[in-house]
């Protein structure tokens, strides 16, 4: 039995859009369990080896109803029995326990004491690292119209669990990017050909806010940086449009807060996106000085607290006089703690301790 047009609205759509509506999958669920009368329908997915089974469920948890019916060994648990499942095939109950009448006696038991009377699951992937499985839990029997629906639904609920992982994937690759370019003081713009801003770190749009006054709009130049800027802005983007191999620019974009950007045409992969920018800037920002960074160069260099707020003062670029008056230290305690602390890390002066520190994770934000 083919998938009608109602299911393809009704079910399809919604299981494609994964995460749109809320919890992932939770309308696509809702009207499968609907659809075949049944008060639990669930997606089990396991997405890499000795990963926990992530659970997405519409109506009855089943795994809550179990520990508090006291029951410990309910299918949905047992992994090695879904081990087992061939992929695309719709299985029931029974056939977990065919060769074994005792605890065959001993699953119907426990199937009556969670209100349920029949079970369907299919197995939807089995590849490497990806293991899933759908499954729909009743207090009727089920029929073979259910069994096969999920037999015809289940290569699209499969395809639609990679695209999840993957775009998950793709999310988490993303934050970690975003989180370390904040962290070393860099962000990012896009532009268009007409130097209209096509997409910016949210850091880099905060700083251009303070900047300016007003925040950055999409599908806009950058406002009230000056007219120079705006005029060197277009200019590169005109001149990046007509070659990418015209030559990088350096910029400054604002000076409170002081912000650069070295200005370039989109190259590689960026140019084969379809909507392509026109030019990159890649802007370095101003860092507030984390107080966790102490920390971590004391423990990089095996340094004693006050050495270390020390070290990162004068990578600030105070005197020692100036930092040791910031710390309440005399001149001469001062100058005692900076002999030792560049000892410890292996450098002749101030100006090395600051490509020390600064070349260090100790100053990440």
């Amino acid at each position: 039995m083919a998938l009608t047009s109602r299911d393809e609205t009704d079910l399809l759509l919604p299981l494609f859009d994964g995460k749109v509506d809320g919890p992932p999958f939770a309308t696509f669920l809702e009207r499968l369990r609907r659809r075949t009368a049944a008060f639990s329908a669930s997606i089990e997915l396991r997405s890499g080896p000795g990963r926990e089974i992530r659970h997405f469920v519409a109506g009855a948890d089943l795994r809550q109803r179990a520990r508090s019916s006291g029951v410990d060994d309910w299918d949905l648990t047992d992994r090695i029995l879904y081990d087992r499942l061939r992929p695309g095939r719709v299985y029931t109950p029974d056939e977990f326990d065919d060769h074994d009448p005792e605890r065959k006696a001993r699953r119907n038991r426990d199937m009556r004491r969670l209100g349920a009377a029949d079970a369907r699951m299919v197995r939807l992937l089995d590849e490497s690292p990806l293991s899933a499985w759908l499954v729909v839990v009743s207090e009727r029997p089920c029929t073979a119209a259910d069994s096969a629906l999920l037999s015809n639904l289940a290569p699209y609920a499969a395809a639609a669990l990679r695209t999840f992982v993957a775009a998950e994937h793709d999310a988490l690759i993303t934050a970690l990017n975003v989180r370390s370019l904040e962290g070393a003081g860099c962000g990012w713009i896009a532009f268009d050909r007409g130097a209209r801003v096509l997409a910016l770190a949210v850091m880099t749009a905060d700083l251009l806010a303070q900047a300016s006054g007003h925040a950055p709009v999409l599908g806009q130049r950058l406002r009230d940086l000056g007219l120079a800027t705006d005029h060197a802005l277009t200019d590169a983007a005109a001149a990046f449009t007509q070659s990418v191999d015209a030559a990088d620019r350096a910029i400054v974009l604002s000076q409170t807060p002081r912000i650069e950007a070295v200005l370039s045409p989109a190259r590689g992969s960026l140019a084969s996106l379809a909507e392509a920018p026109a030019m990159i800037a890649l802007c370095r920002q101003p860092q507030v000085p984390s107080r966790r960074a102490a920390a971590r160069l004391a423990q990089l260099h095996d340094l004693p607290r006050r050495e270390a707020e020390l070290a990162m003062l004068l990578a600030q670029g105070r005197s020692l006089a100036a930092a040791g008056a910031i710390m309440g230290l005399t001149i001469e305690t001062t100058r005692n703690y900076s002999k030792r602390l560049f000892a410890k890390m292996g450098v002749r002066g101030q100006a090395d301790l600051v490509r020390a520190v600064y070349e260090s994770c100790a100053s990440l934000a």
